[in-house]
């Protein structure tokens, strides 16, 4: 065996593998083991025969996502300024649901009574107004010890400009046995409320992803790199994933936009619309040129300023379960399956209504297909799982999984026009990037319905999170508050800039990136004065055209700009990026008279103008769609990691590196194979 590299992405129902090896990829699934996830992982490596060779395993962990989401974290205490203990509680005051007389926040992660004060202040300079008081430090330690906590955050006022105090207080923590996160390392930037919340997330998973790590990189061939995707795209080490564990929250679904973006670009779509729909949830993000990022993202409700690709994520998912509410209403999600027992369809006991199940009622997941035939489903399982929505709105099964896969359809296509119309973005524009052991099966019907132009297939769908962590950079971010008016502040920001790359280009040698392989990225938070909210824009060293960008920036973000009004310099930024040598997708000719010809013919429903409408349908292979081979749907193309449904009145062909490209077509006169 060769020089192998493997990315492994860790989803709620599946653990995915793609291994690469001497430009050869090859894809594999396991079920995941939800209460110790490392078990799949290493099941897999050895179902793969992955040993000798293995160069780098690249990770995309949903430990620190879970375990925020359930509520499962550590124990944790926070250390802060005295006065300031209750920031978590008062954040900043703004309802989540306007005009909802109910609604509830979520509890603060630390309780009340395991939050400490000290004794000190700074001024937002850094300077110093109250010393640090040595006894209030002891004391906080000591409730901290009686208090059980296993992990702290310490986050001291206007830490950002002056650490002394706040590094002395972790230092007392640390002597004393527990876990610290600190503010001034883990986050350095103003905005008291989000740092504290940023760091308190951290404090609350880094115990956990440290002992998973730790327990996987002791399972793995001695001396084989254990990289980590973060939710800003990018990979870190292991090392680091322990200690900036919050950094990886949406680890799984920012893979899955760089893997999307990858295969896109080799097929000459810019602009598009990522749509990874798996067992769980769906991720949908937009891509205009390049991936957008943003510092104002929330896990579970709590606020993170740590960069993330811009997701939005809904609660739909194959596993989603179809339910009634009170209205008597048909609804799906957010509630899953999961992975045990799954669907009724996976015929581990599972018996409530699914849309996989629904699905498989409408034949359109072939039973004795589904995972290369290495998991059959049970058609009567899952017949009998939608009977009950059937009886309840008393019509058909398959009257009644029609009803099922357009509530959940509804569902995506509300998280798409959150990231698209509702932002000022034309989905006409776009080509939606279907990936995900579900998404190439919903595509088609959310692009028609959306106005979508064209659907692109991946050649490797149900596994594209996976490929994209082989496909991503090793990036790390690194951010300065300054707060000066942006006229004249080069004096300021360029030493500031030059620290901090000098910084990024020092640990990305120190993870054995080589220097010819490393790029620096220089960024300015700019806002007009008086403003409580900033926007990024490049920064090459002319202050003149950064404030030019901004006020660019600001028209087409808000639909106006000032030039008049004055700016100011928020944060300084760097994103030191250690470029991937990314897996070459195969190119191979493409044939304009290549035929395919079925594997055989299923009756598959699909919504017709007076309801179900049952069509012979031809199933293909998807290994036998070479480059240049076209189809018309209806159609039905199956392959290992997931099954794409080509409606009728769709159409499309395979490109040069294997993906398949859909697009509305009149459906008159449409011939199979054609």
């Amino acid at each position: 065996m060769g020089q192998v590299l493997v990315g492994v992405d860790t989803g709620g129902t599946f653990t995915d593998f793609v291994l690469v090896e001497n430009g050869t990829v090859r894809v594999h699934k396991v079920l995941s083991t939800p209460d110790d996830p490392a078990r799949a992982i290493l099941q897999g490596l050895e179902e793969l025969g992955v040993g000798e060779g293995l160069a780098a395993v690249v990770h995309g962990s949903t430990v620190a996502t879970n375990a925020v989401l359930e509520r499962k974290g550590v124990p944790t205490g926070l250390v802060t300024t005295a006065g300031f203990r209750d920031v978590l509680e008062i954040g900043r005051q703004t309802r989540p649901a306007l005009y909802d007389l109910r609604v509830e926040r979520e509890p603060p992660l630390v309780p009340r009574e395991r939050r400490f004060e000290v004794v000190e202040r700074l001024d937002e300079r850094g300077g110093v107004l109250t010393p640090l008081d040595p006894e209030s430090v002891a004391a906080a330690v000591a409730a901290l010890r009686e208090a059980g906590v296993k992990s702290v955050a310490v986050c001291l006022l206007f830490s950002f400009a002056n650490p002394e105090h706040e590094a002395a207080v972790a230092e007392a923590v640390r002597a004393a046995g527990m876990h610290v996160s600190a503010s001034h390392e883990v986050l350095p930037e103003f905005r008291e409320y989000e740092r504290t919340s940023t760091v308190v997330l951290n404090a609350y998973v880094a115990p956990l992803m440290d002992r998973y790590l730790r327990r996987l990189e002791d399972e793995l061939p001695r001396g084989v790199p254990l990289r980590i995707m973060q939710s800003n795209g990018g990979s870190i080490s292991a090392a680091t994933a322990r200690r900036e564990a919050a950094r990886t929250l949406l680890s799984g679904p920012a893979a899955g936009v760089v893997g999307a973006a990858y295969v896109a670009s080799a097929s000459g779509f810019e602009q598009t619309i990522t749509f990874d729909m798996g067992g769980t949830s769906t991720d949908v993000a937009l891509i205009d040129g390049a991936i957008t990022e943003t510092t104002d993202g929330k896990i579970g409700g709590y606020p993170s300023k740590l960069p993330m690709i811009d997701i939005h994520t809904v609660g739909a998912g194959g596993g989603s379960i179809a339910w009634f509410d009170t209205g008597g209403a048909l609804r799906v999600g957010p509630v899953s399956a999961g992975a045990d027992p799954g669907p009724a369809a996976y015929g581990r006991g599972g018996e409530a209504p699914t849309v996989t199940d629904a699905n498989v009622v409408l034949g359109r997941l072939i039973p004795e297909g589904f995972l290369g035939g290495g998991m059959a489903l049970d058609v009567a399982a899952a017949r009998r799982a939608l009977g009950t929505v059937a009886e309840r709105l008393g019509t058909s099964p398959e009257a009644a999984a029609l009803g099922v896969i357009r509530v959940a359809n509804a569902n995506m296509e509300a998280a798409i026009r959150v990231i698209s119309v509702a932002r000022g973005h034309d989905p006409r524009r776009f080509t939606l990037v279907a990936f995900g052991g579900a998404g190439p099966l919903h595509a088609c019907e959310l692009a028609a319905n959306l106005r979508i132009p064209r659907v692109l297939i991946p050649a490797t769908p149900g596994v594209l999170s996976a490929l994209g962590m082989l496909a991503a950079d090793v990036v790390k971010d690194y951010v300065r508050t300054v707060m000066v008016p942006a006229t004249g502040a080069a004096e300021v920001v360029d030493p500031v800039l030059a620290e901090l790359a000098d910084q990024g280009r020092a640990d990305l040698l120190a993870e054995g990136l080589p220097d010819e392989r490393i790029t620096i990225e220089r960024m300015l938070d700019l806002r007009y004065v008086g403003q409580s909210y900033e926007l990024v824009v490049p920064y090459e060293g002319d202050m003149a055209a950064a404030i030019a960008a901004f006020h660019a920036a600001h028209e087409r973000r808000f639909g106006y700009s000032d030039p008049a009004e004055p700016v100011e310099v928020v944060n300084c930024r760097v994103k030191a990026r250690g470029l991937a040598e990314r897996p070459e997708l195969p190119r191979r000719e493409v044939d304009p008279n290549a035929r395919v010809e079925p594997l055989m013919h299923r009756p598959v429903v699909f919504a017709g103008a007076d309801g179900p409408e049952t069509r012979e349908t031809p199933i293909y292979d998807r290994a036998t769609l070479v480059p240049g081979a076209r189809l018309r749907g209806p159609a039905v193309v199956t392959q290992y990691d997931t099954t794409t449904v080509v409606p009728p009145g769709w159409g499309g062909w395979v490109d040069a590196v294997g993906n398949l490209i859909l697009e509305p077509t009149p459906e008159e006169g449409a011939r199979d194979g054609d």
